[in-house]
């Protein structure tokens, strides 16, 4: 079988790799991206995500998919409480319209950038066995399913695992101590009406030192939620979640004589509890200059959620894509251009990233974390548990 060459490869269809191969087409420039799963709709995408101003919406202006971007938010999403383990609405702020970060569903975005694109633009069902150096900045990666391509440029835009980043560094993904379960309620207004009252139009947090549960309002009256606890690798490893039942009862009794109304988004959930621990690249993950390669998104820069990962990683793969267009007869140049910028710009997030992790789950929790939105000290409060 012969072995197909593509000047510019991009692992994974999330969202910066996509936004990427959308800069480059609006440019005339081809790439191919390379996404492990076997269609588009083979796994949910994820919830609501903000986007930014500064980054995410910039992207897609680059992209030039801004009026298809503003087709699919979600108006009034913005809204935001904060409640203590009893449920008592301890802040509470409208979605006035004035934010500037609307609220969109991940897999609407990602469905508007595979749209923009052309067929065959990304090759679905092609999961990376394999990638070898051939000199000269090109490389060689193979498939599950047998089959082989060299690129001239390769781009890792395929998660905190990512099979490109060995090529570039050494680092390693690292637990940061804290996971977050994810569950669902569907028709919340109707079957669940004491809790979708509880979290309100937009999102909600009810936090407490340690664990809290944090959910959001997304579009077709649905409730997503992620239960969020500082616990060891060693007792997630203990609950089998291949056992929904088990798992969901073994999880709810670290919030036992919480708010019932809270405590539903755990036991009533409709879908089976799915693990999601944190992990975290080292603050300020950089790397050599390596021909022929580079990253971005989370196998550039992994940090703990803070609302900047998906706006990160689309700006990322608008920023490479321009470099690519300013230096198309040398891609050394442009990743030696675009790397240089990444580097500065994402290393201040990491402490955000942990930062908010802190105001979330640590001591001063919640108050911390209502802080961070009034900008002024709550008090000494501290959350206890009943």
């Amino acid at each position: 079988m012969n072995t197909i060459h593509r000047p510019i490869a991009i692992v994974g269809a999330g969202l910066g790799g996509l936004t990427l191969a959308r800069v480059l087409h609006v440019r005339g420039i081809p790439a191919t991206v390379y996404e492990a799963d076997p269609s588009a709709a083979y796994r949910t995408q994820g919830g609501q995500l903000d986007i930014h101003q500064d980054d995410g919406q910039r992207a897609l202006a680059e992209a030039g998919l801004t009026e298809e971007f503003r087709a699919i938010i979600h108006e009034g999403a913005e809204a935001k409480r904060i409640l203590d383990q009893h449920g008592k609405v301890l802040y509470d702020e409208p979605d006035n319209g004035a934010s500037r970060r609307p609220e969109v569903l991940r897999g609407d975005l990602r469905r508007v950038l595979l749209d923009s694109l052309p067929d065959q633009a990304v090759q679905w069902g092609h999961k990376v066995t394999g990638i070898e150096p051939l000199g000269d900045g090109r490389h060689e990666l193979t498939f599950t399913d047998g089959t082989s391509m060299t690129s001239a440029l390769l781009v890792g835009a395929d998660g905190a695992w990512s099979k490109v980043r060995p090529l570039l560094s050494g680092a390693t993904p690292e637990y940061t101590g804290t996971t977050f379960i994810e569950t669902y309620l569907y028709d919340a207004d109707e079957r669940h009406a004491a809790t979708a009252e509880a979290v309100g139009p937009g999102a909600m947090c009810a936090l407490t030192p340690g664990k809290g549960i944090a959910a959001h309002r997304e579009a077709g009256n649905v409730l997503h939620t992620y239960v969020e606890l500082n616990r060891s690798a060693e007792w997630i490893s203990a609950i089998d979640f291949t056992d929904s039942a088990a798992a969901t009862a073994r999880v709810a009794a670290e919030f036992d004589q919480w708010a019932p109304e809270l405590t539903a988004l755990i036991t009533d959930g409709e879908t089976a509890p799915i693990d999601r621990m944190i992990y975290t690249l080292p603050n300020g993950h950089r790397w050599e200059r390596v021909p022929g390669a580079t990253l971005l998104g989370d196998a550039a820069h992994l940090m703990p959620p803070s609302g900047d990962g998906a706006n990160l990683a689309m700006f990322d793969g608008a920023e490479l894509g321009k470099s690519i267009a300013a230096h198309p007869d040398d891609f050394e140049a442009a990743l030696t251009a675009y790397e240089e910028a990444l580097f500065s710009r994402t290393e201040p997030f990491y402490a955000q990233a942990h930062g908010m992790l802190d105001l979330m789950l640590g001591d001063r929790a919640p108050f911390g974390f209502i802080d961070f939105f009034t900008g002024g000290p709550q008090g000494q409060e501290t959350a206890r548990e009943s």
